[in-house]
């Protein structure tokens, strides 16, 4: 035994209990203009029998924390400093970093020039790279 549900009203068609009723001109009614369809009642909230109780949301809580290698005071410390400060700060930081690098390169420069004068030395015919400290071929040797 199949029971069908009726497309417009929502209600269970039991065998040998329904009707079909078409229109001559063909217009469809729409079932949620219906007061008595199961689309109507459904979209008008009518019959609930239960009040659903409304879903509690959670609110996000933010909470204020450091950070690794540096305090929370640290962070609220330089949060609340003059942009003045800071800038000044900053471009002191700025300007050790340029100095350091330079040393760096200076000290690299010496190193290269020592390893060149050492090849020099050893050496009859050199290249302008071989100067500049680049590694020499090796000469061919014949057996």
């Amino acid at each position: 035994m199949k029971i069908e549900v009726d497309s417009f009203s929502g209600n269970k068609i039991y065998p040998g209990k329904g009707k079909i009723y078409v229109r001559a001109d063909n217009k469809k009614l729409n079932p949620r203009k219906i007061c008595w369809t199961q689309v109507y009642r459904r979209m008008h909230k009518k019959g609930i029998t239960e009040e659903v109780a409304k879903k509690r949301t959670r609110r996000t809580v933010k909470h204020e924390r450091a950070i690794v290698g540096a305090s929370w005071d640290a962070i609220k410390s330089k949060r609340n400093q003059k942009p003045e400060v800071r800038a000044a700060a900053r471009a002191a930081a700025v300007r050790e970093g340029k100095e350091k690098k330079k040393q760096e390169q200076a000290k690299r420069k010496a190193e290269k020039a020592k390893t060149a004068q050492a090849a020099f030395r050893g050496q009859t015919k050199f290249s302008k790279q071989q100067a500049r400290g680049a590694q020499g071929k090796v000469a061919a040797k014949s057996r």
